[in-house]
């Protein structure tokens, strides 16, 4: 016959993902790690008890969010709550399987010995291994008005289009993104490397970063781009040695081959990881649906849906394109496609070096993965016959033109503006006189006829971007 588990195995296995129940405190190990820079945008979203609704933290694998989910204990209970009122359970752990969030809830007060009724925080971990689950949650913060749910998922997809189905008013969305440029500098201890500087743009004062030490900010940057979207990684020189066989098996594979097609009944995987990997060698550049379609070998009917799950997954994003009047075209045949995390790349190929002939695109790619923290906000680029501009600001309300954006890893345009014709001709026609280019390490405001071209090192603008969002994400 059969044996099936225990309620005292249950309930031993609840208090062994409890150690705070014992000695007041999460392991040493979860509290030796720095915290991301993300903790203190979301650690109120949990404090709030005024407003009953579920925290839903979702994101990308290995983004850090069990982590920040322990760092979460150890802050509630430095804020004096009983540490055996703080509830974790990892739903992943086939020993919880097929048993619904109520009944885990149930077993951990048990577990705990405690008999109050109210005040619990509870968190469950990969969320998506629990079957229905935002309804079986919907039903815990309707029932239990008095206790406050937290939970994670890698699923982004799953999670995103689940709560915004059946949670509508119980929970509160967060996207937990991979690395900015500033978390990966804060992390590693290298704020002194950084200086403010006030910086005339658009005639007004504007808070900038760059370095007095840019040569050590370049190759920081380019480890960034290789290795620096995932905060287990950046420690990790074992990891950084062989970043394939880490990110590929367990972040790419698991979402490609296991993720996605298990939420969309995705038979055919190697089409999926075809495109993918097409896209992923490419990042930064220009698509069409048939030469993605020719380079990937899927079929075009196929694509669009397939390029709308990778980007619900946060693998990739698409992006849209005007021409040099800064209109739109009625149909969309081009596109421009970036990886969400430039790191991605080099765990599929190999890590890019400086000198690389596809260091250009992945420069552009870690630069707009920064703009992609400003989940309100999403940049454009310019494209028309014989001309181009990498990034455009566009307003989401009144559609205006902000500024204009041309991304270099050379110093060559700072001396030579003049070679700038195809930012120039599109300024010029959209009445934008304040234009940014990036370069290698030149920093400084130079005039090429009616222009105001402010010349900033690239890695310093990608620190600038990424530190102002998350400031901005503070502010609210």
């Amino acid at each position: 016959m059969l044996k099936e588990i225990s309620k005292k195995q249950m309930l031993d296995r609840i208090r062994f993902e409890n150690p705070w129940w014992v000695d007041g405190h999460i392991e040493e190990d979860y509290n030796e790690m720095p915290r991301r820079l993300y903790f203190e945008i979301f650690k109120p979203l949990v404090y709030e008890r005024d407003i009953r609704r579920a925290v839903v933290l979702m994101g990308p694998r290995r983004v850090g969010k069990t982590v920040m989910l322990f760092h979460l204990v150890e802050d509630l209970i430095q804020n004096g709550i009983n540490p055996q009122k703080i509830i974790f359970i990892t739903i992943e752990n086939p020993i919880y399987n097929n048993i619904g969030l109520e009944q885990l809830f149930s077993y951990a007060k048990e577990a705990t010995g405690l008999k109050d009724k109210n005040d619990w925080y509870v968190i469950y971990d990969e969320i998506q291994y629990c079957r229905d689950w935002e309804v079986h949650l919907k039903s815990l913060v309707d029932s239990y008005r008095k206790d406050k749910f937290i939970v994670s998922g890698s699923a982004a997809a799953a999670l995103k289009f689940a709560s915004n189905e059946s949670g509508a008013g119980r929970f509160t969305d967060f996207l937990l993104p991979p690395l900015t440029f500033n978390e990966y500098i804060s992390l590693k201890g290298l704020d002194r490397i950084i200086k403010p500087i006030d910086l005339k743009w658009k005639e007004h004062i504007t808070q900038f970063y760059t370095s007095s030490h840019l040569e050590e900010l370049n190759k920081h940057f380019l480890d960034y781009i290789n290795f620096g979207g995932y905060p287990e990684v950046i420690f990790s020189e074992k990891i950084q040695a062989n970043p394939g066989r880490y990110i590929r098996q367990d972040i790419v594979d698991k979402v490609l081959l296991r993720d996605l097609p298990s939420l969309y009944g995705i038979s055919d995987t190697r089409e999926l990881n075809s495109l993918f990997t097409t896209i992923a060698y490419n990042s930064g550049g220009e698509f069409s649906l048939e030469t993605l379609s020719r380079q990937s070998q899927v079929p075009k009917n196929t694509l669009k849906k397939y390029i709308a799950y990778l980007e619900a997954a946060y693998l990739i994003k698409q992006v849209k394109r005007i021409d040099q009047s800064g209109k739109r075209f009625k149909r969309d045949n081009f596109f421009k496609i970036y990886l969400t995390n430039p790191s991605l790349r080099s765990a599929l190929f190999s890590p890019i070096s400086a000198t690389d002939e596809m260091i250009g695109n992945m420069v552009e790619t870690a630069i707009f993965a920064q703009w992609m923290h400003r989940d309100w906000f999403t940049p454009w680029y310019a494209r028309w016959t014989n001309g181009e501009v990498d990034m455009i600001g566009v307003s989401e309300s009144t559609l205006k033109l902000l500024w204009a954006l041309e991304i270099k890893w050379t110093n060559r345009y700072y001396d030579k503006p003049n070679q700038l014709k195809s930012l120039y001709r599109f300024c010029q026609e959209n009445n934008l006189n304040f234009p940014i280019v990036t370069t290698l390490n030149k920093e400084g405001e130079k005039q090429h006829k009616e222009l105001n071209i402010q010349f900033l090192p690239s890695a310093s603008y990608a620190y600038t971007v990424g530190k102002n969002s998350l400031e901005k994400k503070k502010s609210w």
